[in-house]
Formats: structure tokens, C-alpha cells, sequence
């Protein structure tokens, strides 16, 4: 696991190398660059997989006390993280969190050659509804504590409305300890964790950016399940139809966390995104 120091602190990543086109993957909330660890090994034969760890809650380094950590903060981390590394052509790859929209309607995007966007937040739906409690335990004191209680517990894992939504197939406890661990454990996570989860635009604001960021003209991939509990396939159809170079991709027999129901389509999604030469 490497680090790099942003503005906001210390982000870990990981970095397939490589001569191919950059592929940038960004997790969403309580969880880590781990998510994807089921198509790096393909994808990385012929692209340069780059693996942030963003500060949603599953985080192992503080960020400081001081940082943004609301949506629009976190996604100019993440274009800061980009060009940190010096990062070109880069397609970012996203799951579950909206943040690759907000950063291109916020920042520049220069450094970017198209998104894949699968199953993920849009518009103004940050979060969705059955995930709308973190936002709710964030505002009380104590209430993110008892909430990681709740979902350490077998029903928040699995359960119906809980983490069970998030995929088809139960995740090995021992990714999912990973990713739930930091915000259980450590006070200046759920610290963390509470600046992101009270730090998301009103609608309004957000349904704003959603109208900016279709001036991105470069391609872009939207790959939604079609058996998604959080975010309805109506919701992916409606993201595609706003950019100007987009194709719509539906992933069978998935939840949300289309690389653990379904990798191998996942694959083929980004695959596909470059064409068939890839």
C-alpha cells in the first residue's frame, strides 16, 4: 500500500503499474480499494489500475482536522489525488459513491479521457434512501458509533435495507471487517466520516451540479444492475441519457457492488468502454 500527502492528509492507494491507459477506481462509503479486488488481476494485464483509498468511513489514516470532507471537498481530493500522481488519459471507474459527477462539474478535467460510472449516487440522490440513516446517526452524538454497532452486527451485514442490499452474495468477512474496522474503532474516523455524511448539498445544489456536468464530453460508460436495491436501473438510464457520449450497459443478476456479484461483466463493461481491442 503506497501514500500520498493531499491537502487534506494522507490517502493510501494502490498501483497496478503499467503502460496502459490509466484506470482510476473509486470506492463508495465504509469501504476501501479493496472493493475492486475481484477484476484487478484481468484488468490489470493490460491497464495501469490506480486504487485510492478516499476518506468515506473506511479510511486506516485520519484526515486533518481541518479538511473538507464534504462531497464537493472529497472530489476535488480526488482530482488533486490524480494529478499528485501525475495521472494522464485517466478514466475513472466509480460504484457506489457520485463523486467522479461532482468532479466534473467542479474541477478541471484535463488530466481525464471518460468515465465509467456503475451503479452509484446521481443527480440528487446522496445517499439513497435505505442509507439515508448514517446521515441521520451523524447528527446525533454518538449516533455513528452506535450505527457501525449495528451494521458489525449479522442483520446490518446481510439484513434487508441494511448492508444485505448492497449485494447479492454475502462479501468474506474478512473484506468486509477491513472496511468497516476504521469507523468502529477509531473516533477521528467517525470524525471523518460525519464531515462527509453532513457536508452534502441540499437538492437544489445538487441537481445543479448534476446539470454541469453534462458539459464532460468525453466518453463516458454508464454499467447499472439491473436488480439494484439502492439505485433503481431508472436512475442509471436517466445518468447516461445526460452526457453527450455515453452508452448504457445493464449488469444481470446484481446488486449494487457489481464487482462482488458480478465481475467478469464488470470486466467486460470497462473492456468495452475502449473498445473491442481491449
Amino acid at each position: 500500500m503506497a501514500q500520498v500527502q493531499l491537502s487534506a492528509g494522507p490517502v493510501e492507494y494502490t498501483d497496478t503499474g503499467g503502460e496502459g491507459p490509466v484506470l482510476v477506481f473509486v470506492h463508495g462509503l465504509l469501504m476501501n480499494g479493496t472493493a475492486w479486488r475481484n477484476i484487478l488481476d484481468d484488468l490489470g494485464r493490460d491497464f495501469r489500475c490506480v486504487c485510492p483509498t478516499l476518506p468515506l468511513g473506511g479510511h486506516r489514516l485520519p484526515m486533518n482536522p481541518d479538511a473538507d470532507l464534504s462531497l464537493t471537498g472529497i472530489a476535488k481530493l480526488l482530482a488533486e489525488f490524480i494529478e499528485r500522481l501525475d495521472l494522464a488519459a485517466v478514466t475513472i471507474v466509480q460504484n457506489d459513491w457520485g463523486g467522479a459527477q461532482v468532479l466534473v462539474a467542479t474541477s478541471d478535467t484535463t488530466r481525464l479521457a471518460g468515465l465509467v460510472l456503475t451503479s452509484c449516487e446521481a443527480f440528487d440522490v446522496y445517499p439513497p434512501v435505505p442509507a439515508r440513516v448514517i446521515v441521520l446517526a451523524g447528527r446525533i452524538p454518538g449516533g455513528l458509533r452506535l450505527a457501525m454497532a449495528v451494521l458489525n452486527t449479522r442483520l446490518g451485514r446481510r439484513g434487508p435495507g441494511a448492508w444485505g442490499w448492497m449485494s447479492k452474495r454475502p462479501i468474506p468477512d474478512a473484506i468486509v471487517d477491513d472496511w468497516f474496522r476504521p469507523a468502529t474503532e477509531q473516533p477521528q474516523i467517525r470524525r471523518d466520516l460525519r464531515k462527509y455524511v453532513l457536508g452534502v448539498p441540499p437538492s437544489a445544489e445538487l441537481l445543479a451540479i448534476a446539470q454541469r456536468s453534462t458539459g464532460f464530453t468525453k466518453p463516458v460508460t454508464v454499467a447499472w444492475a439491473t436488480e439494484d436495491r439502492m439505485f433503481p436501473v431508472a436512475l442509471g438510464r436517466r445518468l447516461a441519457a445526460t452526457f453527450p457520449h455515453s452508452r448504457f450497459v445493464e449488469i444481470t443478476d446484481s446488486y449494487t457492488l457489481i464487482a462482488e456479484d458480478q465481475p467478469q461483466q464488470l470486466i467486460t463493461a470497462i473492456r468495452g468502454h475502449f473498445g473491442p481491442a481491449q
